[in-house]
């Protein structure tokens, strides 16, 4: 059995590339063509397996426990049990630290994008006067 110290080193490690690959999926222009088509297709969809299948690409949260699925199949990760409650509870954690790293990470984007429009606002405010002062040469 894997020392309790490491499994959580590993947890907040394996959540790194889980996080990324939900963000990527359910936020990036590179995935903008797939997620729409299957956000159009939830809505349209008769059954109801097929409209949740579809929507798994348009949230993050939902996403992101199938990315974990994927990572213990590869990584056999397990946590504080060696059985198979090991990796549901690995699981769990897995999701839930991944979508606090996805948290942080939108409010930082978010934070950046306003103080690039707050900057966009200052330099159009200063844009007139320097061109009032340039006529005046």
């Amino acid at each position: 059995m894997i020392p309790l110290s490491q499994q959580i080193i590993a947890l907040f490690i394996l959540a790194i590339p889980i996080a990324s690959v939900a963000w990527t999926v359910t936020h990036e222009e590179i995935f903008r063509e797939p997620r729409e088509w299957c956000a159009e297709k939830s809505q349209k969809c008769r059954t109801f397996f097929e409209r949740k299948i579809l929507y798994i690409m348009t949230c993050e949260y939902c996403f992101s426990h199938y990315v974990t699925i994927a990572f213990l199949v590869i990584t056999r990760y397990k946590l504080l049990y060696p059985d198979w409650r090991g990796y549901l509870i690995a699981g769990f954690s897995l999701v839930w630290v991944a979508n606090l790293y996805m948290s942080i990470f939108g409010r930082l984007r978010l934070e950046i994008k306003r103080e690039r429009v707050e900057i966009d606002e200052v330099l159009q405010e200063g844009a007139p006067k320097a061109s009032a002062q340039n006529q005046k040469r």
